[in-house]
């Protein structure tokens, strides 16, 4: 008993499995995690350290290099960049799939203790690492604002309080809090009423470490009591400061009140964020890796409403940028696109089959099938996303092709009076071998996807799985339960075998052509070899990109000033910045922020920018985000003095470092000054370039610098050693922190520079005073010699070399293949000096090596196609006549690209690979069938295959429509998130019209060419009988 006849004869076993498998499926559904698109998050660690007041160049030096040297030694380590700002260096280690997060973890953290005995003393604090990427954009934004309370104090409520409850959400892998800092208390002293006294700021730093400290104290024993031993050894109130007593000049005191001004401040006092133009401490979430998105932001939702309550009345608390609005939206409308595809798909076979229950079985193979697709998709780890979704909607049209082919056959036997039982067992066994051989050559053609390397491998891979698992479980419905329903459910049509006039008609006409068509077989083949050249020049001609752009309603922004500009004058222009954003009427919301962070450096600030849902923008009313993008960008031309680089946040993002704008080139080299001259070129070049638009670079060398000539020979005989000028420097303008409260939730600083009024004026490092050996302060003007000079605000390295980033957007209609071909011209043309090395990164590294393996991606399609084929069929020449159907179909899929102005894209690709294995379906129908009457009926083959082809001519029209229509709805590019899905609708609708036309005609002459030169002695394969 054959393996759908153990089916037909239990068709209680058959029904039930098959609920089970609904059943399973339905269970299994509920279980999928829900995002945009897959995850394609490597392993990614950061370690952040720092040190007030350090410059850049100290940083790298003292702190980041360090720590990338062992980190750098790591197994398994794919990438390392560093970031270094004023104040504190980034460390960002990427790792391979090969390793796991938390074992990665494991090792930073030993790097990070092994490099310790190597960093400075100074350090307030050990470095730490977070498992997560800083560059990933956060999946739920919110901001606090009080119209009373001063923004160290919301921050505080922000740190203790909402960052501590929000981390222990599940998913949840890091809450970053900006726009201030911890409340500390500032003590800012005169350096002039100091040296009056004869005293110095170190003085005041050794009072302050002494004045407010919390040691251990032990206990006593009183008899049979004891005794915990405490002291009031914290100042916690700017009073209490006031009155400490730092020397003693005549036998007076010298209070510190006498010479310094105390008051509560911050750690950093020059941080700013705003929403909406109001003040506000904004607080970023990102999620774990693979973290379920969506659920996690329910989560976070859900309890918002309980941490509130924790906040004080006076401080509100709203939610500015939801990532997951845009992907509820997306898999809402992706589901109206299934139903859409299910709809067509169904009236296909209705009109085709006009009978009822050919129309119910169909539909309940669709169901199983997708049920067991998604069960396997549970089992694989898979999710609910934009790639998942698409892949399910594009398999509709051929998940009921395998049910087609046995669907028609069986129902042609039993339209010729054959009993439906009898005609069940029968029909299935004669097209056995097609389904097997189609489902194998529709896997064979997915091979590249599903094996696809790199971040477009992980991109794509439960895009490919979901593929897989649905053509699969579609071949096993197919030869199991839709036989087993046609043996019970299918009854002699009232009407003549076929539809009635039209099919038989349309066969009649269809072999009258087919006969004049192999009356010209040269004619045909040379068709054949000229789509092969067409399709190859006009595949050569269309650009390349990567992913379509996608309408996220989300705009990433940088601004940047002037190195040389002040906080007070960047604030002013960020907030100008801020108001002609949300003048916008397609804004909703904007958060920006300026001061020193992860990226920033003290001249640059950001802004992200939240638009209204696409149906509620003003105007027009489809307006994308890169076209409000665009048009942003010449509203913020007008303010003087700023650059502002602004690209649309997509769900496909790599890399450790967040650039100002989406695709980003890095230079590396060992020489600062010879890597800064080469970018400068480079930068220059990159802009003069068409096709290319926010052009900028990551390094600034132009911030003002004062800098301090020790003249040593007076310094030696006055007693004043280079490390007393240096911590006196650091004690004025380094906003030192010298001492550290300790409460029940949490730690504060006490942190000590010049007054302000002070740090106005470079020349007044002239009148500062340093301590010397001998006990007197000495003039710092005594012992060095100021000068002007310039100096980088921000350094970076990647793989522990120095490293400048240019960031670039392309222009609309051109694609990032077009910008990385005019880019490596410009850059071959400068010639780049030895030791200066170039190269993609981020987006743009992972656009460039797919590009250059796209045609590789098409070739491994074919040649595993072409291996399966030839297994199955033992022969070599045969599948040559199954692939003859591939030129027509590549020609109507790149002039469907062209016609729609459509960039060859990864999605494209994938479109085209889908094409190999859907339109070898009716020379797979043709072949096996014309095989057959060769071996069974002793046919010769050109009137086998003019037999093959009249009697397949119905199943092959179906199946093609079905997957046509399929598809149809992606092509018109309906719903959220259409962007990202519609290059595939369209390859595949394009390839598919043109390859019906075509290959009902070229196939059989193709067959008889390949007869022709095989000869006739090769065995042909052990077959069914065709009827």
């Amino acid at each position: 008993m054959g393996f759908s006849s153990l089916f037909i004869h239990r068709p209680v076993a058959t029904g039930l499995l098959a609920a089970g498998l609904l059943l399973l499926g339905a269970v299994a559904y509920r279980s999928l995690p829900v995002a945009s698109v897959p995850s394609v998050d490597l392993p990614t660690l950061y370690v952040r350290a720092d040190l007030p007041g350090a410059s850049p160049e100290t940083m790298a030096a003292t702190v980041a290099t360090p720590l990338e040297r062992q980190i750098g030694v790591i197994a398994g380590l794919s990438e390392l960049t560093s970031v270094n700002t004023v104040g504190g260096s980034t460390i960002v280690a990427q790792f391979d799939l090969t390793r796991d997060v938390d074992s990665a973890a494991r090792d930073v953290q030993a790097a990070i203790t092994t490099a310790g005995g190597l960093l400075p003393s100074s350090l307030p604090a050990p470095p730490f690492y977070v498992k997560a990427n800083p560059s990933a954009f956060p999946i739920l934004t919110l901001a606090l604002t009080s119209d009373t309370l001063p923004g160290s104090r919301v921050y505080d409520y922000a740190s203790t309080v909402l960052a501590q409850a929000l981390m222990e959400i599940d998913g949840v892998a890091q809450v970053e809090i900006g726009g201030a800092e911890k409340t500390a208390i500032r003590v800012q002293a005169d350096p002039g009423a100091l040296a009056s006294r004869g005293l110095g700021l170190e003085n005041v730093r050794q009072a302050l470490a002494n004045a407010t400290v919390n040691l251990p104290k032990g206990s006593l024993d009183a008899g049979d009591r004891n005794f915990l031993v405490a002291a009031d050894d914290q100042v916690f109130e700017p009073a209490a400061y006031r009155d400490l007593a730092i020397a003693y000049r005549d036998g007076a005191p010298v209070r510190l009140g006498d010479v310094a001004a105390v008051q509560a401040g911050t750690v950093n006092n020059k941080l700013a964020s705003w929403w909406n133009g109001r003040p506000a401490i904004i607080v970023q979430v990102r999620k774990q890796p693979g973290a379920d998105m969506v659920a996690t932001v329910d989560r976070i939702r859900a309890a918002l409403p309980r941490l509130a309550a924790w906040l004080p009345p006076s401080i509100a608390l709203h939610i500015t940028g939801d990532r997951t609005r845009v992907v509820r939206a997306g898999i809402g409308d992706l589901y109206v696109t299934l139903g859409l595809t299910l709809t067509l798909v169904i009236l296909v076979i209705a009109l085709f089959l006009r009978r009822l229950w050919a129309v119910v079985i169909p539909g309940a193979t669709i169901a199983v099938s997708v049920a067991g697709t998604v069960a396997i998709m549970a089992a694989t780890g898979c999710g609910l996303n934009n790639l998942t979704l698409m892949a399910i909607t594009v398999s509709i049209g051929f998940l009921v092709d395998d049910a087609i082919v046995v669907i028609e056959n069986i129902t042609r036997l039993v339209d010729q009076g054959v009993p439906p039982l009898t005609a069940a067992i029968r029909g299935t066994r004669q097209m056995t071998f097609t389904v097997v051989s189609i489902t194998a050559a529709l896997l064979a053609a997915l091979i590249p996807v599903v094996f696809m390397d790199g971040e477009l491998g992980l991109f794509f891979h439960e895009f490919g799985i979901t593929l897989c698992a649905a053509i699969l479980v579609s071949a096993v419905v197919s030869l199991s339960l839709t036989p087993a329903m046609c043996a019970r459910l299918l009854t002699p049509s009232p009407k003549p075998s076929g539809t009635g006039t039209g099919s038989e008609a349309a066969s009649r006409r269809y072999g009258a052509g087919l006969e004049r068509a192999l009356r010209h077989p040269r004619l045909m083949l040379l068709g054949v070899g000229l789509s092969v050249a067409a399709t190859l020049a006009l595949f050569a001609a269309l650009p390349k990109g990567l992913l379509p752009s996608q309408d996220t309603g989300v705009i990433r922004g940088v601004t940047e000033a002037p190195p040389d500009i002040s906080f007070t004058a960047m604030r002013d222009r960020q907030q100008a910045v801020d108001a002609l954003v949300r003048a916008d009427p397609a804004v909703e919301s904007v958060t920006s922020s300026i001061g020193v962070g992860l990226w920033n450096a003290l001249n640059t600030g950001t802004l992200s920018i939240t638009l209204k849902p696409p149906g509620e923008r003003p105007g027009e009313r489809d307006i994308a985000t890169d076209a409000v993008a665009a048009r942003l960008r010449q509203a913020l031309a007008r303010v003087p003095d700023l650059a502002v680089y602004l690209s649309a946040v997509d769900d496909f993002g790599v890399g450790g470092r967040m650039g100002r704008a989406r695709y980003q080139y890095t230079l590396r080299g060992p020489k600062l000054d010879d890597l800064m001259a080469v970018a400068s070129q480079v930068r220059d070049r990159m802009r003069t370039l068409p096709e290319l638009t926010d052009v900028s670079t990551d390094q600034e060398a132009n911030g003002l610098q004062a800098n301090l000539a020790i003249d040593r020979a007076s310094a030696a005989r006055l007693g004043v050693s280079t490390q007393a000028i240096d911590q006196t420097l650091y004690d004025a303008f380094g906003q030192r922190q010298v001492a550290t409260l300790f409460t029940e939730f949490d730690q504060f600083k006490v942190v000590l520079e010049a007054d302000p009024t002070f740090q106005k004026d470079r020349q007044s490092l002239t009148r500062l005073y340093v301590p010397s050996n001998a006990g007197p302060q000495v003039p710092l003007s005594a012992v060095t010699r100021l000068d002007s000079g310039y100096a980088p605000l921000l350094l970076n390295h990647e793989g522990q070399l120095p490293a400048i980033t240019l960031g670039f957007n392309t222009r609309d209609g051109i694609a990032i293949g077009q910008a990385i071909t005019v880019i490596d011209d410009a850059v071959r043309s400068l010639r780049l000096p030895p030791g200066v090395t170039a190269g993609y990164a981020g987006t743009a590294k992972a656009a460039n090596r797919s590009n250059a393996n796209q045609g590789w991606l098409l070739l491994g399609a074919v040649v595993a196609v072409y291996l399966v084929l030839g297994i199955l069929y033992e022969s070599v020449a045969h599948p040559l006549t199954i692939l003859s159907t591939l030129p027509s179909a590549g020609l109507g899929a790149v002039l469907a690209l062209w016609i729609t102005r459509t960039e060859v894209s990864v999605i494209a690709m994938i479109g085209l690979i889908l094409l190999i294995g859907i339109v070898m379906k009716n020379a797979i129908m043709m072949v096996d069938a014309a095989l057959m009457a060769e071996r069974v009926l002793g046919l010769a083959p050109r009137a086998a295959i003019v037999r093959a082809a009249t009697l397949r001519f119905r199943p092959i029209v179906m199946t093609t429509l079905t997957a046509a229509l399929g598809a149809l709805p992606l092509a018109l590019g309906l719903g959220t998130g259409a962007e990202l899905r519609q290059p595939l609708g369209i390859a595949v609708v394009g390839g598919l019209l043109l390859s019906q036309v075509v290959t009902l005609y070229t196939t059989p002459v193709v067959y008889l060419a390949v007869t022709r030169l095989r000869g006739r002695k090769a065995a042909l394969p052990v077959l069914q009988p065709a009827a």
